[in-house]
Parts: C-alpha cells; structure tokens; sequence
C-alpha cells in the first residue's frame, strides 16, 4: 500500500505515525512486520540457502535486523550476525528480537567482510542517528561499501539522513546499499543529495498501518501522474498560433551558443514559434534549425511570448536593463543562469520578481541558489528541500533545484523530488536545455507547477532515454537532449491517450 501518490515524509512525521500505529497494534508487531518485509526482499535477491550478513546495531533498526536475521535463518539461509550493540540496554522490541534471533540458527560472530556472502543487510542505524559514524562502526560501514554483494539496507542506509539526503557529518560516512526497505513511509532523503548514491532501488512497506495516520505529505516524488492533465494529444484544427510564443533573452558576447540551446529546446518540445534574442550581434540563422527566428533582444515583444531571460546573458548593463524589462512584463518567464546571478546581486530586480503578479520558474543550481540565499553551496547542500523552499517562498516563485534528485518547491512549500535523470547531465548547457524546455511548456499554456514538473521530468527521461541508447552518460553533450526530449514527450502523450 503506497501512503499517498509518491508521498515523503520527514522524520518527525514518522515518527508521528509510528507512535500513532503502536498505541493501535500489539507490541513488537511492527517490528515483526518489518523484518518479514525485509525477508521478502532479501528473498529476491537471494539464491536458495545463500549466505547472509546482517548487521544490527544498538536500537529499533537493530531489532529490525535481528528479526530479519531469524526469519532468514528459520528459512534455510546461512545467517551471520554482527551485533553491535549491548543487549541490556535494548528498547524492548529489540530485545525481544535479539532473543528470537538467539533462539534461531542464525551464528552470531565478529563480522568478517569479505568475500563469499551473497547478501549483506545493514541494520546499524536507522532515522534517528544524528551524529557523524566514527571509530571501529565507520570503520565497520567502510569494509561494507567494499563488498561485493548485494547490500539490503532497512529503513534507511546507515549513516545517512533520512531528511535532507547527506551524509550525517562533517567527516561522517554512510553504507552503499543497492536496495533499501523503507518502512512506514517513504524519505526525501533517499531520493535527492548523497541519497541517490547510497539507497539504491527503494521499495516502502508500510507494516500494515492504516492509512488515516498518515497525514497530507509536504513532498512527493515527481512522475506524470503530477502533469498528465497536460498531456492530451494535440487537435487536428490546430496552427502555429496554438502552441504559443517562447522568447529566448540572452546571448551575449562569446555566449551566444546558450541562447541557441534554449532555443532548439524550446522548439523540439513544441513551442508554436521560437525567438531567440541575443543582446550581442545574432546570427542569420541557426544552421540546424533555421525555423528559430534569431533578432536583437531590443527587437523582442516580450509581451506576447513565454520569456526565458538567462542563457548566457552576462550581467553587464545592457543584461540588466533587458531582464528589468522582462520582470516587468505579464509573460509567463523562466530565470535561468545569468538572470540568477544578476537577481542575487540587485535588490531591486529581487523586488521586482517578488511583486510579479503573471508565472516565474527558477533554475538554479547549487552554486546559483547560495548566492540567491546569502549562504553557501555546501550549506544548500546540506538541506536541499530547504533552501528551494527558501528560494521560492522569497522570490514568489517556482522553483527547481537542480543536482542529483533535483528539487521543486513551490511559494506555499509543497516540495516535489524528481526521479529521473543521471550523471550524463553533468555537462555544460544542460541547464539552457533545461530553461528552454520550461518556456516552450509555458508557451503551451502549462500552469507553472505543472510546467516545472513535467520539464524536469522529460529533461531527466531524456538523458535516461540517451544512455539506455549507449549515448552516455560519459560523453553526452547539451546538444543531443531536444530531440530525446521530442521523443518522451510524444511517448508520453501516446501513453496516455491510449495510443
């Protein structure tokens, strides 16, 4: 049973839920629950009889491995356990884990890891760990990482926070698993930040808990079901007109290629007609497209189209009067890059965006949403949710902070975590792309959210979509995404019209 369609919850909320299933249910049966939902997974990943290590520490998640470890054992599998932990000063649903386990065939012996398991479950830490791993237990984590097994982690790999995704730190270390139960509910952090690293494929069990304990999420994982109202097949007494205006508002000296980026993007996912305004000289055309119509950004009507002010635009003078203009405007408009940066270091463009009444999407990514915060990136690594949430609430904006599990929040601080997308997007020009892509949505007449999640979405399809193709993710240039981008979109629509 999913909580809600792609719900995260935080830490606090489970725990909330937790108490709340507990005062409902016989004691110790959630734990119960936990390790046979374990036990289900390690099954599929286990060959009949195969040797197991679990890993169980000083607490619940502990008790939640060593049920795991009885269930495994009563089942015909080899079992060796690693407790870590001191028996007399379990909670007591773990010690009477620990006593099922003891009664088991599972061995319990110091942890040899190395070769020859055909499963590792970590069971050391679970949400609640709040200080950095250290001594012989980091040392314990870092021989894990270097298995060469599947490793299982339960509720969420040790050493990580369940929150915010990093690296419980500063010098922390957390496990690699290549699969996480979750239980109760699912984690943002296991979807953005150091979690995309160290979680692996995560499947959520809920351990029976009904579902009028679980309150509304304040996040959820991104995926078409969020935007699928806008994917309707397109009329047949349809015309350019239709499909709307995107403006391109950038390209200055030497940084003209942006602009162009943005601009196929914009006209590969669909924009009825794409102007691509350069504050330096424009070219005649663009080769590849020359359907783009490529003006001076003084000669834009930035009244009449979906504006997207940023792609290499620079931050001299001339930028700044022409992104004034477009905050000015009733367009619908996307800030990317430059137009960022410019924002961050000019009070009265940052009240102008705030006061906007018409649609704003920003992009940031790490580096440009400390400037806009006053803080620094490793600071806005450190929450990702949080810092986009700033930002939108700041600037009265949509916005998208991009990196590994790329985060959308809105000014009321919903929060969306997008799921699709890899390291090929680690290379110059994919955030034109990106920008692009949000103004030709826009364009279209997509609501706002509805636009940022589905650009988002389509963005990371794309390079998924390149790399299952052999295009990447070593190698893969900013270019090569608008017509992978065209692919999804129309598999989508397909999709979902029944197509």
């Amino acid at each position: 049973m999913m909580t809600a369609l792609h719900g995260l919850y935080s830490v606090r909320q489970v725990r909330a839920i937790e108490q709340a299933a507990l005062a409902a249910t016989p004691q110790g049966a959630l734990m119960r629950r936990a390790g046979a939902a374990a036990v289900a997974l390690a099954n599929r990943l286990l060959p009949s009889g195969g040797r197991v290590l679990v890993l169980a520490g000083p607490g619940n998640n502990g008790g939640d491995a060593l049920e795991t470890a009885a269930l495994l054992a009563y089942g015909g599998c080899q079992v060796s356990i690693h407790f870590a932990g001191n028996a007399a000063s379990l909670p007591a649903d773990a010690a009477a884990a620990l006593q099922r386990a003891q009664a088991s065939p599972a061995v319990f012996r110091q942890a040899d890891i190395g070769a020859g398991w055909d499963l590792a479950i970590d069971g050391l830490f679970g949400i609640g760990l709040a200080r950095p791993l250290g001594g012989e237990l980091a040392a314990l984590v870092t021989a894990l990482n270097g298995v060469r097994c599947p490793v299982l982690a339960l509720d969420v790999p040790s050493g990580l926070d369940a929150d915010t995704g990093a690296v419980v730190g500063p010098g922390g270390v957390a496990v690699r698993a290549s699969h996480t139960v979750t239980f109760i509910a699912d984690k943002p952090g296991l979807h953005t930040a150091d979690g995309c690293d160290h979680a692996g494929l995560v499947e959520v069990a809920t351990l029976g808990v009904d579902a009028s304990l679980y309150p509304p999420p304040s996040a959820c994982l991104s995926g078409p079901e969020l935007f699928a109202g806008r994917l309707a097949p397109r009329a047949e007494n349809s015309h350019k007109g239709s499909f709307g205006d995107c403006a391109i508002l950038g390209g200055a000296h030497s940084m003209a290629g942006a602009a162009i980026l943005a601009a196929r993007s914009a006209a590969l996912a669909g924009a009825g007609r794409v102007y691509a305004g350069f504050i330096d000289t424009p070219p005649s055309y663009d080769p590849p497209h020359p359907e783009i119509m490529c003006r001076r950004a003084a000669d834009l009507d930035l009244q009449r189209a979906a504006v997207v002010a940023g792609p290499g635009m620079g931050a001299g003078d001339e930028a700044r009067v022409f992104l004034a203009q477009a905050l000015a405007s009733a367009a619908p408009l996307v800030l990317d890059a430059d137009a960022l940066n410019m924002l961050a270091a000019d009070d009265g463009l940052r009240s102008a965006l705030a006061g906007r009444k018409a649609a704003a999407i920003m992009t940031p990514h790490p580096l440009e949403a400390a400037r806009l915060l006053g803080c620094s990136a490793a600071d806005v690594q450190a929450d990702r949710l949080e810092a986009a949430r700033r930002i939108a609430a700041a600037f009265n904006a949509m916005v998208v902070l991009k990196g590994a599990g790329s985060v959308m929040a809105r000014p009321d601080g919903l929060a969306a975590i997008n799921a699709t997308g890899n390291p090929a997007l680690a290379t110059a020009g994919t955030g034109d792309v990106l920008a692009g892509l949000c103004g030709a949505l826009l364009a279209q007449h997509w609501p706002p959210w509805e636009a940022l999640l589905g650009a988002v979405w389509l963005h990371g399809a794309a390079a998924d979509l390149l790399v299952e193709q052999g295009v990447g993710p070593v190698g893969m240039v900013a270019s090569e995404l608008p017509t992978a981008i065209r692919s999804c979109l129309n598999r989508l629509i397909r999709s979902r019209s029944g197509c």
